[in-house]
């Protein structure tokens, strides 16, 4: 990531005021309901979100302190905790969104400098930066404000926010892609991110969070101008 980590930090705080200020206007019956991903209701998505906040804690703690202290326990853990909160009342699932938030970000003030370059392990197994802990957070609380599927769309996303989801997100899918199917994806006053092997003259131009819906299975497409064949992506985490 090429985002200081101020930035960052910026982002995930804005982000969580966005979320709970959607999280506090949920009904009951609301939280029960589908969230926008499938098998989860509100409730799973809101019990995640905590818990990824707790999760990301861990990995704070770790870079602070030099002592491994994983994402989580074992492998059930995350589907265990979940499940077990998912059907909690709208006042205590509000109140875990909200004092995790507040764990992560006194975590995240209490590193300094030099703990910021210590190496850690995320959920999917790789070796990272701890600096690179607060991007995790970024795409947690915006991506799943849109997951909560309360009218809130991928437009909402800041655009410097968006873009670096895009650069984020095709630089994964670029090692996934069919050979010599990817396309060259622009928006206006950000640049060209290169996904895959484009064939010549396959862009796909449009605004960041519109690019950033698309390439993250959140709509998006008819936003987009597409020059050539649309390329088939893989489905992101």
């Amino acid at each position: 990531m090429k985002v200081s980590v101020a930035t960052l930090l910026d982002w995930v705080e804005d982000g969580q005021f966005a979320l709970q200020r959607a999280v506090d206007a949920l009904t009951a019956d609301a939280v029960t309901e589908p969230s926008a991903l499938p098998g989860w209701t509100r409730g799973h998505l809101l019990t995640h979100l905590a818990r990824n906040a707790d999760a990301l804690v861990n990995l704070l703690t770790w870079a602070r302190t030099g002592i491994r202290t994983p994402m989580y326990a074992s492998p059930d853990q995350r589907a265990t905790d979940i499940e077990a909160g998912a059907g909690r009342p709208p006042t205590e699932q509000r109140a875990d969104v909200r004092e995790s938030a507040a764990r992560f970000r006194k975590a995240a003030e209490a590193l300094s400098g030099d703990a910021w370059s210590a190496t850690v392990v995320s959920g999917q197994g790789r070796e990272i930066p701890a600096s690179e802990v607060p991007w995790l957070r970024v795409r947690e609380v915006w991506i799943h404000l849109v997951d909560l599927d309360v009218g809130v769309g991928m437009d909402v996303l800041p655009s410097d926010l968006a873009w670096a989801l895009v650069r984020d997100v095709a630089g994964w899918m670029s090692a996934r892609v069919e050979p010599d199917a990817g396309a060259e994806l622009t928006a206006e006053g950000h640049g060209t991110v290169v996904l895959g092997t484009p064939c010549t003259g396959v862009t796909v131009t449009g605004p960041p969070y519109a690019l950033a819906a698309w390439l993250t299975g959140r709509g998006g497409i008819d936003e987009l101008l597409v020059t050539g064949e649309l390329p088939g992506i893989p489905r992101w985490l």
